[in-house]
C-alpha cells in the first residue's frame, strides 16, 4: 500500500510539473507576441457585424499601443474585398469576421487563410470544454480555418405584420406555403447573404430540403428587396410575411405591429446559427502578432463577455456566445438557447457547402425574372 502511494505521489508530481511546464511555455509564448504585437502598432480588422464600438473599445482599453482600424460592410463585400486586395498584390485585412458563409466560399476556397487554430495561445480559448458542446466548431472540412463562436437560436428575420398574421396558426415552416399567404410575403433576394443561414437550415434540414425552398421562396409570388425596404414594407402592412426583415425588435419598441415567429415549437425545431459570427485569419496577414493578440482576447471570457453586452452594428440584440463559462443573464430570451429544445447547428462542416443552395437560389430568382 505505501509503495503505491509513493507511485501515486510521483505521477501527481510529474503531473503537476508538466502543467508547469506548459503553463509556463503559453505565458512566454504571449508575453513575446504581446510585445511583437505592441512594436506592429495596428490591426486591420474587416468585420460585419460584431464591431460595435462598445465591444472594440474594451480592446482598445487593453491594449492601447494596438491602433485598431476597422473596415464594415457585408460578409459578400468584405470577403470580395479581400481577395481582390491580395490578387493586386497588397494584403491589408488581418482578420476577416463575419458570416462563415463568405468566409468559406471566397477567403477559405480561395486559400487566403492561415489556420486560426494554429493561433489560439490562451488556455481558456484552448480549452474545449468551455464551449458550446464541448467543442471548438470550424466550418471548414479541415477544422482549423474558420472558428465558429456565435450559437444564435431561432429564425431571427423571419417575420410578420401582427395586425395581419394570427402566429398560433403556424406549427410548422410548410404553413408559410399556404396559399392563403400567396402574394402577401416580401424577402430578401436568396441570392444575398442576409438569407444563407435560413437557406442552410431549410436545405439540410431531413424535413425540408430543396423542396421547401422551391415552395416558399419560389411559388408564393414574393415580392423582393433590400433589407431595410422590406422591414418598411413588413411595418406598414404592405405584406404579412417577411423573410430576412431586420431590426425588428427595435420596430416593435417604436409601437410597430411587427414581430419575429417564436418557431421553438414549430414541428421541425429551429436553426442554431452562427448569426454571422465566424472569424478567420488572413494568410499572410500584415500584423500577424495584433492578429493573434485580438484573437485570444476577443475569444476570451472577457471578450465574448463584452459581445453578448451590446448590440450590434446592424442593431441586433446582443447574441449568443458559444462559450458557456460567462453569464448569459443580460442575453434577450429569445437569444438564450432552451435546454431540451430541437435545434439544427448550421455551422456543421457538413452543411458548410452551400454551393447546391445556391445554384438552387439562383434557380429561383432566374425563373422569377423569366415571367
Amino acid at each position: 500500500m505505501k509503495r503505491w502511494r509513493i507511485i501515486n505521489l510521483v505521477a501527481v508530481t510529474v503531473i503537476a510539473a508538466f502543467a508547469l511546464e506548459l503553463h509556463a511555455d503559453w505565458k512566454s509564448d504571449w508575453e513575446k507576441i504581446t510585445a511583437a504585437a505592441k512594436k506592429e502598432g495596428q490591426l486591420n480588422l474587416y468585420v460585419g457585424r460584431y464591431g460595435q464600438a462598445a465591444l472594440l473599445d474594451e480592446f482598445r482599453k487593453e491594449y492601447p499601443e494596438i491602433k485598431l482600424v476597422t473596415v464594415n460592410g457585408t460578409g459578400d463585400q468584405l470577403a470580395t474585398r479581400i481577395a481582390a486586395e491580395v490578387r493586386a498584390g497588397r494584403t491589408i485585412a488581418d482578420i476577416y469576421s463575419g458570416g462563415p458563409n463568405s468566409n468559406y466560399n471566397t477567403l477559405y476556397r480561395g486559400k487566403l487563410l492561415d489556420s486560426i487554430k494554429a493561433a489560439f495561445i490562451l488556455p481558456e480559448v484552448l480549452d474545449e470544454s468551455k464551449w458550446h458542446g464541448g467543442k471548438h466548431v470550424f466550418t471548414d472540412g479541415e477544422n482549423q480555418f474558420i472558428f465558429v463562436y456565435v450559437a444564435l437560436p431561432g429564425s431571427r428575420g423571419l417575420s410578420f405584420n401582427t395586425n395581419l398574421v394570427n402566429a398560433k396558426e403556424f406549427k410548422s415552416y410548410w404553413d408559410l406555403t399556404n396559399s392563403k399567404w400567396k402574394g402577401k410575403i416580401t424577402s430578401q433576394r436568396p441570392t444575398e447573404t442576409g438569407l444563407s443561414a435560413h437557406l442552410q437550415f431549410y436545405y439540410y434540414h431531413p424535413d425540408l430540403g430543396p423542396e421547401f425552398i422551391r415552395r416558399a421562396l419560389g411559388a408564393m409570388d414574393i415580392t423582393f428587396g433590400d433589407r431595410r425596404t422590406i422591414t418598411d414594407w413588413l411595418a406598414v402592412g404592405k405584406y404579412a410575411i417577411c423573410h430576412g426583415c431586420r431590426q425588428i425588435e427595435k420596430a416593435a419598441g417604436q409601437g410597430l405591429p411587427v414581430e419575429d415567429f417564436d418557431t421553438g415549437d414549430w414541428k421541425e425545431g429551429q436553426p442554431l446559427s452562427t448569426g454571422g459570427g465566424s472569424i478567420g485569419l488572413i494568410k499572410g496577414a500584415p500584423h500577424s502578432n495584433a492578429a493573434r493578440v485580438f484573437i485570444n482576447w476577443f475569444l476570451s471570457r472577457k471578450g465574448q463577455t463584452a459581445m453578448q453586452k451590446s448590440n450590434d452594428l446592424y442593431g441586433e440584440l446582443p447574441p449568443n456566445s458559444r462559450r458557456i463559462d460567462i453569464p448569459k443573464e443580460m442575453l434577450p430570451r429569445d437569444n438564450r438557447l432552451v435546454e431540451g429544445r430541437k435545434y439544427l447547428d448550421v455551422s456543421n462542416p457538413d452543411f458548410s457547402d452551400m454551393t447546391p443552395v445556391l445554384k438552387l437560389a439562383r434557380e429561383i430568382m432566374r425563373a422569377r425574372e423569366q415571367k
